[in-house]
């Protein structure tokens, strides 16, 4: 197997005294690579980027399956993470500050590291990864640079709810969340039945991740470490409030989006709600996966998103597409630009599963696994 090039970047972001970790990796036979081979990765609201995209298990981590498919891949912290500088806010005790790194913050820091690619690479355009919280960085970033994206994917992206999530605890919100990793062992399989739960996450997967989270924050302490509590924040407002953070309308570029079946954190009526929202897009493609949680990307069945991504960045269309707008039922190779309304009201407690069959068929085709 090819080897991997992997670089541990600090860039200047738009605030004085605030680096952000940006983690590269690429296979070191290519040098070369254009718009539709070059990512970045952004993470959620509470784990770092290694904690998501580079934890070595079973064939590699994310970006090493990545980076072998020969894609040029990075991975951001924006500040508050991993990496990334603290903000001052974040150094004494929770209550002493308001909840740092709002969603407006990581949507800056995200536009800092693209043009950083950009620059570094001479490019006009890359792809976007984004993942729960990240879904809404980078789903407002692109809304207001398409210029600059190639592609977009979407993994569990945060979006309008009920007015209740997972994420916000309640109560008065301070400058970051104490986070207990081994507790989230609970709370990531919730939902799962007891005789899948070593099925979905394989022995070992767990203390690989845990022992890569933990190494994330400096001042970690008794299997604790800090998140910042911005997002947070912006739930209440966004959200759970009834708004949405950006108007998917916006996006002119092409959509992946990608969701899995046992996700608590972001529901299936969620995303049937935000996918006709992409209707501006040339082309958009939703994946639905069986077996999997919110965390998915650190699950048995991630290799169904790396296959996924894959299909959806080798089609070549982009310059077709570009300042086009897709047509109901339009077709490009097996991604069917609709979303039924027979496939929204059928939504229910009895039906769901055979919807999503139904529909996870109509938009995705059958493809054999490969080891990755």
């Amino acid at each position: 197997m090819t080897d991997i090039l992997t670089e541990n970047l600090h860039i200047p972001s738009d605030t004085a005294g605030i680096s952000l970790h940006l983690r590269h990796k690429r296979r070191t036979d290519l040098q070369v690579f254009g718009p539709d081979r070059t990512v970045l990765l952004m993470h959620g609201a509470t784990l770092p980027a290694e904690s998501l995209f580079d934890v070595p298990v079973d064939d590699g981590s994310f970006m090493n399956s990545l980076a072998h498919q020969g894609f040029d891949v990075y991975a951001l912290n924006v500040r508050g993470f991993g990496g990334s500088t603290r903000p001052a806010g974040m150094e004494g005790a929770p209550e002493d500050a308001p909840p740092q790194v709002r969603t407006e913050t990581a949507v800056r820091d995200l536009g800092s590291a693209v043009d950083h690619i950009l620059a570094e690479r001479a490019l006009s355009r890359l792809c976007l990864i984004g993942m729960s919280w990240g879904g809404t960085v980078t789903g407002a970033y692109t809304a207001a640079n398409n210029g600059k994206i190639e592609k977009l994917t979407l993994i569990a992206p945060q979006w309008i709810n009920n007015g209740v999530t997972r994420l916000d605890p309640g109560g008065p919100i301070h400058a970051y969340r104490r986070f207990d990793v081994q507790a989230f062992r609970k709370h990531w399989l919730e939902g799962v039945s007891e005789d899948k739960c070593s099925e979905v996450l394989p022995s070992g997967w767990f203390e690989q991740w845990a022992q890569v989270i933990l190494a994330s924050d400096p001042k970690e302490h008794n299997g604790i470490i800090r998140a910042p509590a911005g997002v947070i924040q912006d739930v209440r407002e966004f959200w759970s409030a009834g708004r949405s953070f950006y108007e998917p309308e916006d996006i002119t570029v092409p959509v992946l989006l990608i969701h899995a079946e046992w996700d608590r954190d972001v529901t299936l009526e969620q995303m049937v709600n935000l996918f006709p929202r992409f209707r501006n897009a040339p082309f958009r493609r939703w994946v639905e996966i069986g077996e999997g949680t919110h965390m998915v990307i650190m699950e048995r069945n991630r290799w169904q998103i790396l296959e996924s991504i894959g299909a959806f960045l080798d089609i070549r269309t982009h310059s077709i597409f570009r300042g086009t707008k897709a047509t109901h039922g339009e077709r490009e190779g097996h991604v069917i630009d609709v979303c039924p309304e027979d496939f929204r009201s059928a939504i229910s407690e009895e039906s769901t599963s055979l919807c999503l069959g139904l529909y996870a068929a109509t938009l995705s085709p059958v493809r054999k696994r490969r080891r990755l």
